[in-house]
């Protein structure tokens, strides 16, 4: 994680943090793929292997944002800064002073292949802006290729998607303890 802009001196007098998720312009895999050109390609793979494969994985990769990836976001952020500072980051808080945009900026779902694998990469943009002026950016944070790896390993891209998700939210909540308390 890199600090880009910004300080981490509003946080230690907020004890709620609202929190968004931003897939609207993520890339996917080596090649850059948007989402689109991504779920169409991976589908017509996966429905060449068997009727109506693609069309279940395609609602799978969809849903995975927020049954799995902003959950172990959450989880992860707020584990140690619920219990130790009383914080806590949470989404749906539209009455918070700030708000934290988790903006996805790419994703390597890695494999699995039994003998073989290879981790998930998950890089995202991580702004702290204020929730009346979201064009007032107090803390912009880059957090480049999170690893997503379970033990024993996932044949799941979307959870080994989510480990990456959940990898970049305990090392922002470690980043913001050390620089804000």
């Amino acid at each position: 994680m890199k600090v880009a802009e910004g300080n981490f001196d509003f946080i230690e007098s907020n004890q709620a943090i609202n929190v968004e998720f931003d897939y609207s312009n993520m890339q996917i895999n080596k090649d850059n793929l948007t989402n689109d050109e991504y779920v169409k390609e991976r589908s017509e793979d996966l429905e060449s292997k068997g009727k109506g494969k693609g069309k279940t994985w395609a609602k799978k990769w969809l849903a995975s944002r927020e049954l799995i990836y902003a959950p172990k976001f959450l989880e992860l952020m707020n584990r140690d800064l619920a219990e130790k500072k009383g914080m806590s980051f949470e989404e749906g808080l539209t009455d918070a002073k700030y708000t934290l945009i988790v903006e996805t900026v790419w994703i390597y779902p890695g494999y699995n292949v039994g003998v073989m694998r290879q981790p998930a990469k998950v890089t995202t943009l991580l702004k702290f802006v204020e929730t009346a002026n979201r064009d007032n950016v107090l803390l912009e944070i880059t957090s480049k290729h999170a690893p997503g790896a379970q033990f024993g390993g996932t044949f799941s891209n979307e959870d080994r998607i989510g480990e990456g998700y959940a990898k970049t939210g305990k090392t922002l909540s470690k980043l913001i303890m050390k620089k804000a308390f």
